[in-house]
């Protein structure tokens, strides 16, 4: 790592978490950022982002002043809490560093004490930081560096005037760095009304860096889903699985219905509230239970290293949530499978995930012993 020069501070913090080589967006991003540079970083997910921003925003705070001087903002809560866990990892050794999260679910009551005084560093989903702006518990006066986190997940969920209500609160003249796997509309956009002779970077996927996983789909009648499911995971054991559905509903039905038979299954979306869904992914990631039952909000911010499988009970309704629901798997360099269910009427939707998402996707039909066999072509 001899080639960009680090604070002491993060250098024994990069030292002791066995960190000892830069990822390509970090050798790229990280001296664009200390030069600061506006940025518009092109880079899947899994890449290293996050220490590629954090290293460069720990190193421009000045801890002597009590103000926030950065801003990282994130699609969704639970990305939101990671890069702030990463943040904190990353700044263990920076005496005085403040850094709060604030998003929606968590009582706002909590936040107010972790703003006072005025972190350092504040991540946050762009509706509760707009919230805290407007309660002036938060403020942007003299933020020096904003980060946009997965811009085009954010902007395509709706954020797009929150997000420009808060950039507007800002300095003119701060260093905004947009970090998105996508350049949509809506991120070009930004890219115009806020950042000023932006350098843009890219990342590909490294062919060795990308998740191993075996993907299978398995053609079915809807009402056979729950009994093909119970059978493949009675028959393959996985020790951490989880299961996508489409609708909270349907969450919860099958989550109870795999309970009913025995399986030690917990269900997280959005009808579960911050507490408890810390705590669920808490006892996920302890192995405390092995089936996992989600829906789409849970797909992003899971930071799961071993999850042996994933199964699409649903296939869902946007393409990108396929690679973000299956992406949950085959992490670490260990090797992972992923099936998808489909029945006559969501047969169009699975030829344009594989033609979109460009994934291969064998067709197999499943065995009353629980293995499955080829077949043939997709129906």
């Amino acid at each position: 790592m001899e080639e960009i020069q680090f604070s002491p501070a993060i250098a024994k913090a990069l030292s002791e978490m066995g960190f000892s080589e830069l990822t390509e967006i970090q050798k790229k991003a990280i001296p664009v950022m200390k030069s600061g540079t506006d940025l518009v970083a092109k880079a899947p997910t899994g890449t290293g982002k996050t220490f590629a921003f954090g290293i460069p925003l720990i190193d421009s705070v000045d801890v002597t002043k009590n103000e926030t001087q950065a801003v990282v903002l994130a699609p969704t809560r639970e990305l939101a809490v990671q890069i702030r866990t990463e943040l904190e990892k990353l700044g263990k050794y920076a005496e005085g560093l403040r850094t709060a999260v604030v998003y929606g679910g968590q009582p706002i009551s909590k936040q107010f004490r972790d703003l006072k005084p005025a972190p350092h560093i504040i991540v946050g989903t762009p509706g509760r930081f707009l919230d805290h702006l407007g309660r002036k518990t938060i403020h942007c006066g003299r933020v020096k560096i904003a980060v946009l986190d997965e811009a085009d997940e954010m902007l395509d969920m709706g954020f797009f005037k929150d997000v420009c209500k808060i950039l507007d609160r800002m300095p003119k003249d701060k260093q905004l760095c947009l970090f998105s796997a996508t350049i949509t509309r809506e991120v070009m956009d930004l890219m115009w009304l806020y950042q000023r002779d932006a350098e843009e970077i890219e990342v590909k996927p490294v062919e060795e860096s990308k998740p191993k996983i075996t993907q299978y789909s398995l053609y079915m009648r809807r009402e056979e889903k729950p009994a093909a499911l119970k059978l493949l995971l009675k028959t393959n054991k996985f020790e951490s699985a989880i299961v996508f559905c489409n609708t909270r509903g349907m969450t919860a039905r099958l989550c109870a219905e795999l309970r009913r038979v025995g399986f030690d299954a917990e269900a997280l979306s959005s009808d579960v509230n911050q507490q408890q869904r810390s705590r669920i992914m808490d006892a996920f990631k302890a192995h405390d239970f092995r089936i996992l039952v989600a829906t789409d909000v849970a797909a992003r911010g899971i930071d799961v290293n071993d999850v042996e499988a994933v199964f699409n009970f649903d296939i869902p309704d946007d393409n990108p949530y396929y690679l973000h629901r299956i992406g949950r798997t085959g992490r670490a360099k260990k090797e992972g499978v992923s099936y998808v269910f489909y029945d006559a009427s969501e047969y169009g939707r699975l030829k344009e995930i594989i033609r979109c998402c460009k994934v291969e996707i064998n067709p197999v039909k499943l065995l009353p012993d629980g293995s499955i066999e080829p077949d043939g072509v997709q129906k």
